[in-house]
Formats: C-alpha cells, structure tokens, sequence
C-alpha cells in the first residue's frame, strides 16, 4: 500500500491493519446451544495532502481493491476543508517490549471449551439451577506503518467466561476475562454464581435512601469506567469534561490513586496508540489530586506538553483517551469488609448505567444479579434491587475501604485493574420492578 501511494504521488500515507481469529461458545439452560468462529482482516489506510486528511477502510486485499481504496481516501480528503492544525505523521518510534501472547489460548479448541461448559451446567444441574453464558477465545494483531519510516507491531490473545446461574426467580452471575486462559477457571466461577443464586432466595424489599455500599470488581469496573474519557486533554479543553477546572485539586479521597498504565501485568493493549506514539504511564490521580492528563499529537502541542501515547487514529474529534486505567487497592479482603460493617450492601454488579449530570458525573442505573443486606457483620440474605442516583465523584470521596485491585470485567466499561470499594453514603433513589 505504501508502495501504491507512493506512485500515486501522496505526500504521507498511514496503513493500520487489525487481524483477528474470534471463537465463541454460547449455552442456556444447562446446553450449549451455539458455537461460532470468524477471522477478519481489516485495512484502514489513511492520506495527507495539502492540509488535508482521511481515511478509508477495506477488507478486499487485492491490488486493484487496494488501489481503489487509497484513490477514495485521497477524493474524500480532496473534499475536506484544510486544517490548519494537522501535523505530519511520526517518523520512527521505540516501543517498549510487551509479550502478551499466549499459544495456549490461541490454539483452545471448541471441545476444550465445551468440556469446561459442560463441567459448569452439570454442577447447576447438580444444584437445581439453570446455567447461561458465553466462553469466548481469540487473538488479534495489528501492524501500523507510514511513509515517514514509522512501523509498529502488536498481538495478543484473549478469553472470556461469563455465566449467569438461576434459581427459581433468584440469578446471579459471575465473570472472567484474561489473555491467558489458565489465569481463570470456568467452574469456580460458576460456583461463585451458584453459591449467590442459592443466597439470593426470597429477596427483602428495602426502603431506598444512602447505604454503606461494598462494590465487587465488577460494580466498580463499570462505575469508575465512565471517567476514563474526563482525563483526556482535548475533552477538559472543550470543557466536555467533569475534570474542566478541577486539575491540580483534590476531588477524590486521599486513598485513591489512579493511573494509566498499558504495561502493567493484569493489562492488555498494544504499546503505542492510533498515531504510533509510545505508550506512557501517566499518573492520573494521586491521593486523591488530579495531577494529569492524556495527550495526544495535536493536544500536546496545543497545550506546550509533550505526547502520552493515548491518541485515537486520525481523524477523529476525541483526542484521546487513558484505555488501560488502574484504581490502587489495599489489602482488606471482602469478608472483612462484610464483618466489619453494621449494616449495608453486598452490590455483585450494576448494569443499564447512564450518565445524568456530566461534570458532577451523577450515573443512574441498577444493581444486578446478586444484592445482599449485611446486618451485624454478616450477609442477612438477599434485598430486592435498587436503581441508584450516584456522582462517581462524590462515591471516590466516600471509600471507607479498599481490597486488592485486580483485573475485573463487567457489561458497561472496559476491562482493567481495580480493587473491591467499601463506600458510605451511597444514594438509591428506587426499588426497581425485576
């Protein structure tokens, strides 16, 4: 492609290709009703000429194809107004070293994932319940190259377990995600959903108002996952940002620290982002202080910084973006949250969550599939779920407690590494109807 866009006369020219091998297994009620796989190869080929960028994207690898497609990006360009801030593409770059690839997960069969479903549904059956879920595994890789000599490399494998457990009206679930598939194991997960299925029988109806709240891995994943764009340079510029006018202030309690960090061993991610600069570890939060943000290119140079290595690929109109955040932890197990509360909440995970207020970052959604009264030091049983009016900032001034931060999946952020959170003062505004 370079080679065509060369003779075609283009001054720069960008090529990102992203392959990928997915394989998913599906089951219901105690059977595995699907299995799927599909590979992809995806070529997005971006031209500057004259002041002018664009992109175009193929999955057709032919010559003629590739030919045609660098010809479409260099008309949509033609049609773009110049811009007077776009920068010249990076020449080459030095990206430190991450292995993240593991054979065993690349080459899991369909049997060996039918095998570990099959262990799962027969202990629900075993049980009286109804199991449901997915187990996923994959690889991808992705090459990005330009004219001005800059060439990077990535691959990484992954795999996902997620089960839900049923008995009668009572669900509760359980989920894992890591790039080695030995890093989990699907049937002490699915004991986990079944233990909090049988727990959750004849659920207690609660008045709403502020609960001691203790949030799993999951129910803060999918919280502190609604912040990750407020530390991006160009949101706070445009004041599209809960953190616009906050920078250098303490907004959080002192016991949360936060960072970006795409080398960290929990993490998975590529060590350069959608422009090709190296990925650097960036202190977010530090006691509580906001003390940084994420850079791109172009929102460096607007602010006189230098790049963090947290671009999106050209063009965009968001910047840039942390995409491998870490919430510190401590050391307090959650059994010993549970003891040392009066009363409270047990929260597995929330879900259906929206944001109200933008700059108070108030989140309304609900709890889900496992909440538990704790009276006394103890889990009482099970209370009917609530939705919940919440500011993300005011619940990280709350924090009571940490345990061990670790990597955590949910359904409504992306994955990364964060510890179980014992919060005061946590706002439920309704009981809902399920």
């Amino acid at each position: 492609m370079l080679r065509l866009a060369k003779a075609r006369g283009v001054p720069e020219t960008e090529v990102h290709i992203d392959e990928s091998i997915q394989a998913l297994t599906r089951f219901a009620n105690n059977t595995i009703h699907q299995h799927v796989a599909e590979q992809g190869l995806v070529v997005s080929i971006r031209t500057v000429a004259d002041g002018r960028t664009a992109r175009v994207t193929t999955n057709r690898v032919d010559e003629d194809s590739l030919r045609a497609a660098i010809d479409d990006c260099l008309s949509l360009a033609s049609h773009q107004p110049k811009d007077t801030g776009l920068l010249s593409m990076p020449g080459k770059q030095k990206y430190r070293a991450v292995r993240r690839f593991d054979p065993v997960t690349a080459n899991l069969t369909s049997e060996e994932r039918a095998r570990a479903v099959k262990s799962a549904c027969q202990f629900a059956e075993k049980h009286g319940q109804v199991a449901a879920g997915i187990f996923s595994s994959g690889q991808s890789q992705s090459v990005l190259v330009n004219s001005r000599g800059l060439a990077a490399s990535y691959r990484h494998t992954n795999a996902t377990f997620s089960v839900t457990m049923q008995q009668g009206a009572a669900a509760s679930w359980a989920k894992a995600n890591s790039g080695n598939v030995r890093q989990f194991d699907p049937l002490q997960l699915a004991k986990i959903a079944s233990d909090k299925a049988a727990r959750a029988q004849n659920p207690v109806e609660l008045t709403p108002g502020r609960f001691t709240v203790i949030l799993e891995p999951a129910a803060v994943l999918d919280l502190v996952g609604f912040l990750f764009y407020d530390f991006s340079a160009t949101a706070v510029a445009d004041k599209r940002s809960c953190l616009s006018g906050r920078l250098g202030k303490p907004i959080f309690g002192r016991n949360i620290t936060i960072t970006d960090d795409a080398y960290h061993p929990h993490q998975l991610g590529s060590p350069f982002d959608g422009e090709g600069s190296p990925r650097q570890r960036v202190s977010l939060v530090d006691q509580g202080i906001v003390k940084n943000l994420v850079y791109s290119r172009r929102s460096a140079k607007q602010a006189g910084t230098k790049a963090t290595g947290h671009g999106f690929p050209l063009p965009n109109e968001y910047g840039e973006a942390p995409l491998n955040l870490v919430v510190e932890g401590g050391k307090i197990s959650i059994e010993e949250m549970v003891s040392s509360t009066a009363q409270g909440l047990l929260v597995t995970r929330l879900w259906y969550i929206r944001e109200v207020d933008p700059y108070e970052k108030v989140m309304t959604g609900m709890t889900r599939d496992g909440l538990f009264l704790i009276e006394k030091g103890k889990i009482a049983g099970a209370a009917k779920n609530f939705r919940f009016n919440q500011s993300v900032l005011e619940m990280l001034r709350n924090v009571e407690a940490l345990g061990l931060a670790r990597r955590a999946t949910g359904e409504e952020a992306f994955e990364m590494v964060v510890p179980p959170m014992k919060i005061r003062n946590f706002q439920f505004s309704e009981v809902t109807k399920f």
